[in-house]
């Protein structure tokens, strides 16, 4: 979701939601599930917030699985959904880590901290270079109390994280066993992503044979990815190209 700016929102948006038309689309973002939703706002999506550890479907979807975690709620719409929440338990905790982490790095210019519900992350992009040490140590010594959270590293970010075996891989994992999707001869998945956490899925699609990743990245990098777009206008153009082929294919 990061490579997701204003100037070409608009045009992305379209382009996934005539993507959604054709194929099964689901948005996995680092960020919290509601702030996901309140920017992209397309309501045929599935949505994986918190590094899918919050994840949504319709109602009308008969899911292939039952996970005891699944539970019936609403969404903004008031419109009934299943909710897949496996680290619910740690909602307190990280609400109190993320609290106690804007107190001790109120006075670190440029730093900021955001809750995604699931995790909380302290972005150090616009700090100072010499301040990068301050900012992890500070990160590090409010972990010391708190055995059941883990640190984890994106783009000049550090993210707190619940302590399970859960990731964007076993989101896109889920997603595939319940929409019936992960035994499928005719199914390949594609995987969209820029952050270094996006790596998980990468190597879930890899390793499995399930499909392919996707690196968004103007300079080459190491990768689990099989294929790579420089920019979110690549993306937007194939995007269009999944739609103009299918549309070909269906006459």
């Amino acid at each position: 979701m990061s490579w997701l700016n204003k100037t070409i929102l608009c045009q992305m948006r379209s382009a996934v939601r005539n993507v959604a038309k054709y194929f099964s689309t689901a948005i996995i973002s680092g960020r919290s599930r509601d702030k996901v939703f309140e920017l992209v706002g397309l309501t045929e999506l599935y949505y994986a917030g918190s590094h899918g550890m919050d994840i949504i479907f319709p109602d009308r979807d008969k899911l292939s699985t039952h996970h005891s975690t699944c539970v019936k709620s609403a969404d903004q719409q008031g419109m009934e959904v299943n909710l897949f929440q496996p680290a619910s338990e740690f909602l307190p905790m990280i609400d109190e880590v993320f609290r106690t982490l804007v107190e001790n790095t109120k006075d670190i210019k440029g730093a900021k901290v955001e809750n995604h519900k699931f995790c909380a992350s302290v972005h150090y992009r616009n700090v100072d270079d010499k301040s990068w040490p301050t900012v992890a140590q500070c990160v590090h010594d409010i972990l010391k109390d708190y055995p059941r959270l883990r640190l984890t590293h994106g783009r000049k970010v550090l993210e707190v994280r619940p302590v399970i075996e859960w990731d964007k891989g076993k989101a896109v994992e889920f997603l595939l066993e319940s929409l019936g999707l992960s035994n499928s001869a005719d199914v390949l998945a594609i995987y969209i992503g820029d952050d270094r956490t996006d790596e998980d899925a990468f190597k879930v699609l890899r390793e499995g044979n399930r499909g392919y990743g996707i690196l968004v990245s103007s300079a080459p990098k190491e990768s689990n990815a099989f294929f790579s777009l420089r920019d979110p206008s690549e993306v937007k153009e194939f995007l269009k190209s999944l739609v103009s082929w299918k549309e070909q294919n269906a006459l």
